[in-house]
């Protein structure tokens, strides 16, 4: 069973981020609506598209789910 994309997604938390995914980390950390526990791509998308106005770009996302894949691979 793979972890929750949040749950991945938070290793990269940071208090002066360094970059788009540490970014986006400690945007989702402060969004209390973020599907904490999905592990869809789809559903997490979905709510990016309409609620994830700290995205600079959905491509940070796609990156980041990259990363999530491959570590649970």
């Amino acid at each position: 069973m793979f972890r929750s994309f949040y749950h991945f997604l938070m290793k990269y938390r940071h208090p002066k981020p360094q970059d788009s995914i540490s970014a986006f980390a400690n945007s989702a950390y402060e969004d209390h609506g973020f599907p904490k526990n999905s592990e869809d791509y789809d559903e997490i998308s979905t709510y990016l598209e309409f609620n994830g106005q700290y995205l600079e770009s959905m491509a940070i996302f796609d990156e980041a789910w990259e990363l999530y894949l491959q570590s649970e691979g």
